[in-house]
C-alpha cells in the first residue's frame, strides 16, 4: 500500500473535521450550547450525528473482521447494534428527553433524590466512557500503522489530540455538526467500495454467489451457533445500548420527546442501511482474502481488501476512501464519548462552567490515551461488545426501572449498579483466567451479560422492596413528567 494515500486521507478527514468543528464554535455561545446544543437539534440532523458517534471502530472495521474470523456468528453484532435502538425507541427516548436533565447522573439524582446515586452513576459513566474510547484509539493505531507505516502510537495520539481540541473548543453544538458530516462520510466510504468491488469481481467472470457458498458451507449455518454465547451477546447488545452515555446525551439535545422518538426512528433506518456494507466486506473477505484471518490482520480487512482486488488508480482511490471513513469513525465516536464524559466531570467536580467543561474534555481524553498506549489491542468488535455487557449490567437496569417502576429507591439503585459492576467487571477483566480454571464455565465468563444483568436487576428490586424509606416523595410527580407528552402550542 502506498503510504501517501494513507497520509492524504487522514489529513483530509482531520482538516475537514476541524474546520466544521470551528464553524460550530462560532455558534456555541452559552453553557447550554456546550452541554446539549441548547436543545434545538432537529431529528434528521440529530440522527445523523447519533449515527456518526455510534458507528465506532467496532462497526467500521471490527464487524467485517469478526465475520472473516467467525463466519455467520459475527452477523449477530450488526443485528444487535441496530436492534438496540429499537429498545431505545420503545422504552427510553421520549421519557429521558422529558426529564430535562443534562447528563445521566442528573437524571438519576432527580429521579431518586440522592447525591450518592449521582456519585455512583457518575463513576460508572466515566468508567464506561474510558473503556469505550480505548478501542477507538487502538483502531486508529492499527489504521495508521498499516496505511502509513508510522508507529502505532501515532494514530492514537493524533485522534486524542484532534478530539480534545475540537470538543474543548465547541462543545456539543460544534460536535453535532462534525458527527453528522462524519456519518455520511463513513456510509459513503463503505458503500462505494463494496459496490465497486462487487461489480469488478463480477466483471472478471467470478461468481460472487459461488465464492460465498464456498466461504460459508452449510455446516456454518445457524444450527452450529453456541446458544448461550449468542443469547448472552444479544442481551448485552440490546440492553447495553440503553446505557451508553454518549448515545443517551444526544436525546437531551432534541426540542421535545416527540422529536426524540422521530430521531430514534431515523437512526434505525440509517443503521440498517449502514450495516449492510461492513457485513458485505466481511463476506467478500471470507471469499477472496481468507489469509488475513490467519495473519492476525482481520480487523484490517476493510483497509486491505480494495487494494488486493483492484489495481491501479481506482484501487488507490477506494483505499483512500475507506481509510478516510475509518479515521472518521475513530474521531466521531471518541468525540461523542468525550462530550458525555466532560459534561459529567464538569458538572460534578468543576462547577458546570464552560471552562470546567473544557478542562474535563482534555482530561477525559488523556486517561484512555495512556491506557491505549500501554495495552495491546484485541478484536475491536469483541472488546466493544464487552463494554456493552458492562453497561447492560450497570446503567441500563437503573434507567429502565427509574423510568417505568415507581418503587425504585436510592439504596436499591446503588446496590444494583455496584452488583452489576463487580460481577461484569470481574468476568471481563478476569475472564481468561477464570475460564482456564473452570473450563465448563468459560462461556459464562466470555459472555457474562446473560447472568450479570438478571442478578443486577434482582438485586435492585429486592433491595428497593426491603428499603424502609421507600420511594422518594417526588417520584409520582417526576414519573408524570416523564410520561405525559408535551403540549404543543399551535401558532395563532
Amino acid at each position: 500500500m502506498n503510504p501517501a494515500i494513507g497520509y492524504a486521507a487522514i489529513v483530509a478527514v482531520a482538516l475537514a473535521s476541524a474546520l466544521i468543528g470551528f464553524y460550530g464554535l462560532r455558534v456555541s455561545r452559552t453553557t447550554s450550547d456546550f452541554y446539549v446544543a441548547s436543545r434545538t437539534v432537529r431529528p434528521w440532523w440529530n440522527a445523523s450525528a447519533i449515527g456518526g458517534e455510534y458507528l465506532s471502530a467496532a462497526s467500521f472495521l471490527g464487524i467485517a473482521g469478526l465475520i472473516l474470523l467467525t463466519g455467520s456468528a459475527g452477523l449477530w453484532f450488526p443485528i444487535g447494534y441496530t436492534a438496540g435502538y429499537l429498545m431505545l425507541l420503545l422504552f427510553v427516548a421520549a421519557p429521558l428527553r422529558r426529564s430535562g436533565a443534562y447528563t445521566i447522573p442528573d437524571f438519576t439524582e432527580a429521579r431518586l433524590e440522592s447525591r450518592w446515586v449521582r456519585r455512583v452513576t457518575s463513576l460508572l459513566v466515566i468508567v464506561i466512557g474510558w473503556f469505550y474510547i480505548v478501542p477507538q484509539l487502538q483502531g486508529a493505531a492499527l489504521t495508521v500503522r498499516i496505511t502509513t507505516g508510522l508507529p502505532a502510537w501515532a494514530g492514537s495520539l493524533a485522534v486524542a489530540v484532534i478530539v480534545a481540541v475540537v470538543v474543548a473548543a465547541g462543545g456539543m453544538r460544534s460536535i453535532t455538526f462534525v458527527q453528522a458530516f462524519q456519518f455520511w462520510l463513513k456510509l459513503t466510504a463503505l458503500a462505494v467500495p463494496v459496490i465497486a468491488l462487487l461489480l469488478i469481481v463480477g466483471g472478471r467472470g467470478v461468481e460472487p454467489e459461488l465464492a460465498l457458498a464456498e466461504a460459508f458451507p452449510a455446516a456454518s449455518g445457524p444450527g452450529e451457533l453456541d446458544v448461550y454465547r449468542t443469547v448472552s451477546l444479544m442481551v448485552a447488545l440490546l440492553l447495553g445500548t440503553l446505557g451508553l452515555p454518549h448515545v443517551l446525551v444526544r436525546f437531551y439535545t432534541n426540542p421535545d420527546g416527540s422529536a426524540a422518538r422521530r430521531t430514534t426512528v431515523i437512526v434505525l433506518v440509517l443503521l440498517s442501511a449502514f450495516y449492510l456494507f461492513p457485513t458485505a466486506f466481511g463476506l467478500l473477505g471470507r471469499a477472496f482474502a481468507p489469509d488475513l484471518a490467519a495473519s492476525g490482520d482481520a480487523d484490517a480487512l476493510v483497509l486491505l481488501l480494495p487494494d488486493r482486488l483492484v489495481d491501479g488508480p481506482l484501487g488507490d482511490l477506494l483505499t483512500a476512501l475507506v481509510i478516510a471513513g475509518a479515521f472518521a469513525a475513530f474521531l466521531s465516536t471518541s468525540s461523542g464519548l468525550v462530550v458525555s464524559l466532560a459534561g459529567v466531570i464538569s458538572q460534578d467536580l468543576l462547577g458546570g462552567s464552560v471552562r470546567g467543561f473544557r478542562i474535563a474534555a482534555v482530561g477525559s481524553t488523556l486517561v484512555p490515551l495512556l491506557v491505549a498506549l500501554v495495552t495491546s489491542p484485541s478484536g475491536l468488535a469483541g472488546s466493544v461488545g464487552l463494554v456493552f455487557a458492562f453497561t447492560a449490567s450497570t446503567l441500563c437496569p437503573i434507567l429502565l426501572l427509574g423510568i417505568w417502576w415507581r418503587g425504585l429507591t436510592a439504596r436499591g439503585a446503588i446496590a444494583g449498579m455496584l452488583t452489576g459492576a463487580v460481577l461484569s467487571g470481574a468476568a471481563i477483566l478476569g475472564g481468561p483466567a477464570l475460564g482456564a480454571a473452570w473450563p465448563a464455565a468459560a462461556a459464562a465468563f466470555e459472555q457474562p451479560a446473560a447472568w450479570t444483568v438478571p442478578i443486577a436487576v434482582l438485586t435492585t428490586v429486592v433491595v428497593s422492596r426491603t428499603d424502609r424509606r421507600g420511594a422518594p416523595r417526588g417520584a409520582d410527580a417526576f414519573l408524570r413528567r416523564l410520561h405525559v407528552p408535551e403540549v404543543r402550542r399551535t401558532p395563532r
